[in-house]
């Protein structure tokens, strides 16, 4: 249900509705697609691009701090409700964006991914505390299909506001989206109520009870750091995991911008594409959880990445709205399945005895944003200084070819463990 919750986020305002009326609102006639901020110049999807990326590294740089603190009181989940009343607060503050109010609406927008973030990051902590090994794969699965189900309602009651402002007497041509914003704060908070009422608080760790809170916060990380340089496996998956990551979290990010702004796509279009990949995504965890369990997960995110490269490859050719489509579908089968498998992947990979789980969540999840970080400033900055975004999304896709041959490296490592115990 935080799922649920959450990823009504992810649709509305990174992947619909929200970027093709940022778009909008910030071209003008006279200024092109210039905007400004705080008196200084930018590109509108550049501008866009960074605050997310100031955003993440924000996150960076606190949650390995509070993800310690929070394994040592035991207190993960006020944390999570911490950020999570953050983030959605902040999102329904975006239905006061207009032009004019432009500086306090991007401050919003990274607020917004500050407490989605957060909140997920103690989220993604509780799995191997309320799940097995073996029910990992499937668990996390059904955690991302949870949130495509419900951000696809959530998109499906904005879409009639944006579709037909005139059955509710709307005159204004910002108001349909400024209340998709408002309405994806309330279902935010709304639905994030259930797990707050149903997972529990946390165990705190009694090893740490010796350090003071923020010493203590820093030993500890310290001390995962070490154990993490003792896991062969988990230390091969992080680097790959961080440069996979650096396409895939980017596109995701910047792909509704892409589609209104290179290709002139209006709203209508990209909700409907963005509603493709959601209904094909879940086709694509569903089926990456039984691949895996088939096949392996580190094979199965091989052949993912290597899809993913292929996709990013192609973007810069895209011409049209109709290859736009296309790529949709592709991007829906493996976005998913990457993303739930990766986070049950790394579950495997790190003690199953351990106690202080917001910790060694702490590194995948700052790897994850780092991973971001670096992905959006890269965009940014090729987009700004040849304008062209087809130009910054065939740059990432080095970091899809750097991930693929890590993930091969990781797969023969895993090849040579495995076979050590046998002979044992």
């Amino acid at each position: 249900m935080f799922d649920w919750a959450n990823q009504s986020y992810n649709m509305v305002i990174i992947s619909t509705i929200f970027p093709a009326y940022y778009v909008a609102i910030t071209a003008n006639k006279q200024n092109g697609d210039m905007v400004s901020f705080f008196g200084h110049q930018y590109v509108n999807t550049v501008l866009s691009s960074y605050t997310l990326g100031i955003s993440y590294l924000i996150i960076v740089a606190l949650l390995p701090i509070l993800t310690s603190i929070a394994d040592y009181r035991g207190n993960k989940k006020l944390y999570m409700q911490l950020f999570t009343w953050m983030g959605s607060l902040s999102c329904a503050s975006l239905f006061f964006f207009k032009t004019e109010t432009l500086e306090f609406s991007m401050i919003c927008y990274g607020l917004a991914s500050i407490g989605y973030c957060g909140g997920f990051v103690f989220y993604n902590s509780y799995l191997p505390q309320i799940a097995t090994m073996d029910q990992q794969d499937a668990v996390s699965a059904k955690g991302f299909i949870y949130g495509f189900v419900g951000s696809i309602v959530v998109q499906v009651i904005c879409f009639i506001f944006v579709l037909s402002p005139q059955t509710f007497g709307i005159t204004d041509d910002t108001l349909p989206a400024r209340i998709s914003f408002l309405i994806v704060g309330i279902w935010w908070i709304g639905f994030s109520l259930i797990p707050f009422y149903l997972l529990p608080k946390g165990i705190p760790n009694p090893v740490s009870k010796e350090y003071s809170i923020l010493t203590g916060g820093f030993k500890e990380l310290g001390k995962v750091w070490r154990k993490v340089q003792g896991l062969p496996l988990l230390k091969r998956f992080l680097p790959a995991f961080f440069f996979y990551s650096v396409g895939v979290q980017t596109i995701l990010l910047v792909a509704a911008n892409f589609g209104a702004k290179e290709l002139h796509m209006p709203e209508e279009s990209l909700i409907i594409i963005i509603l493709l990949i959601s209904v094909v995504a879940i086709i694509g965890a569903a089926l990456t959880a039984k691949l895996s369990a088939r096949y392996g997960n580190v094979k199965v995110l091989i052949a993912i990445v290597f899809i993913w490269s292929l996709i990013c490859a192609g973007v810069y050719f895209i011409a049209n709205g109709q290859q736009f489509y296309y790529a949709a579908v592709l991007v829906g089968l493996v976005m998913g399945g990457i993303q739930s498998l990766s986070r049950s992947t790394y579950s495997k990979f790190i003690p199953q005895d351990i106690q202080d789980t917001a910790s060694y969540f702490s590194f995948y999840d700052v790897t994850e944003k780092l991973s971001i970080v670096v992905g959006l400033f890269t965009f940014g900055f090729v987009e700004g200084l040849t304008h062209e975004m087809r130009d910054s999304a065939l740059v990432l896709d080095g970091f899809f070819i750097i991930g693929f041959f890590l993930l091969i490296s990781l797969l023969f490592a895993e090849h040579r463990i495995k076979t050590a115990k046998m002979a044992i």
